[in-house]
């Protein structure tokens, strides 16, 4: 059986905040229940046909499952898949104090991503989140005190009222909790929330000290033992996400639930933001994926980068001579790093790496 990345959508949460694009919705707890359920069987449809070595519960706000409904995916999911060796669970701070996270270990969990996105109340508050700092510092404790230590924490970069000091102030907190990985995220006003509602009314960083805020917290975060791994992903040395990591190396996982994307067999396909098309089993088909061309833009989201060895060993065939011409063309700019080996962008080259891959690419 194929070793592969299991993704499970959680689409609920108790309220939509202001910057959220992903597919959630508010339900009551028949539509939670039955909801369960169905993924359950869905799991279990699957016994026999592929082994799972991560498993990523996300949202959404999977915690409003609470833990009765957790432990039944979890169980349905190593029931049909395997025992992974990483099983995350993302939670909220407070939706995570109601959970047991004994019961959810024993369920297989090992690891959790709580959204912080910042230790400043204020920032919080102007973000529409419903919890304090004080609040997610009770529930990281909790969660540790409960046998999970491999906490996950997010970040925000770029949002209202964040200034140098608050950022490295979040950066701090996060690594004296104990955290053992860290998501930073640019804020990005997704069309149709109500961010991109009130853009004119937000204020927001300019572009220049949104780069500021970027090259800040690679650093702060690199002085408190956290290596850049990804453009948005810094963990202690082996804590890096490996569910993840099989997003960005081009490996294959299935993703079950409504606006949930697989990458199976050499083809992408998902589920689209409907509950009847998810429980109907009606994917849209999204083209091949694996080329080489996806392969070397996903791999150059990597700090490690583009391994011309890897890159032979997966398509069997040396890099084309133009991607390597290309990336020459950038190596005096601080974008990227180019040597006999492979090709890696800078923290620099990060904050424009849409550019700068489009170029190595297509230049």
């Amino acid at each position: 059986m194929k070793n592969i990345g299991l993704y499970i959508h959680v689409p609920f949460c108790s309220a939509k905040c202001p910057y959220c694009d992903f597919f959630s919705v508010k339900a009551g707890e028949s539509i939670i229940g039955e909801y369960t359920e169905f993924m359950c069987r869905k799991l279990r449809s699957y016994k026999g046909k592929y082994s799972a070595d991560t498993v990523y519960l996300g949202g959404g706000t999977p915690s409003i499952l609470k833990t009765e409904r957790l432990c039944a995916i979890l169980s349905a999911a190593r029931d049909s898949f395997g025992s992974a060796g990483e099983v995350t669970i993302e939670v909220n701070p407070r939706s995570a104090m109601e959970l047991d996270f004994k019961e959810l270990r024993r369920a297989g969990l090992n690891r959790v991503s709580m959204g912080l996105q910042s230790a400043s109340d204020s920032e919080l508050l102007l973000l529409g989140r419903r919890h304090t700092a004080a609040d997610a510092e009770n529930a990281f404790k909790k969660i540790r005190s409960e046998g999970i230590s491999n906490i996950s924490l997010d970040l925000m970069l770029g949002i209202s009222g964040q200034t140098r000091e608050s950022l490295a102030r979040s950066i701090d907190f996060c690594a004296e909790l104990g955290a053992q990985h860290i998501s930073a995220y640019l804020l990005k006003i997704e069309d149709g929330t109500l961010y991109a509602r009130r853009r004119d009314s937000l204020s927001l960083p300019d572009e220049e000290t949104v780069c500021d805020l970027y090259e800040l917290a690679v650093e702060r975060l690199a002085q408190r033992g956290f290596s850049q791994y990804e453009i948005s992903n810094f963990s202690r040395p082996g804590f890096e996400s490996r569910h993840n990591l099989k997003y960005w190396r081009c490996e294959e996982y299935l993703g079950l639930g409504p606006a949930a994307h697989s990458f199976l067999d050499g083809r992408r396909f998902y589920f689209d933001r409907s509950f009847d098309d998810f429980y109907g089993g009606v994917t849209v088909d999204d083209g091949e994926g694996g080329g080489s061309e996806e392969y070397i833009a996903l791999a150059l989201r990597l700090s490690e980068g583009l391994s011309f060895d890897a890159y032979r060993r997966r398509f069997k065939e040396q890099v084309p001579k133009e991607i390597i011409k290309n990336a020459d063309k950038l190596k005096n700019t601080g974008l990227l790093y180019l040597s006999e080996n492979g090709v890696a962008l800078t923290p620099k080259g990060f904050l424009c790496s849409n550019a700068v891959i489009a170029e190595i690419l297509y230049s």
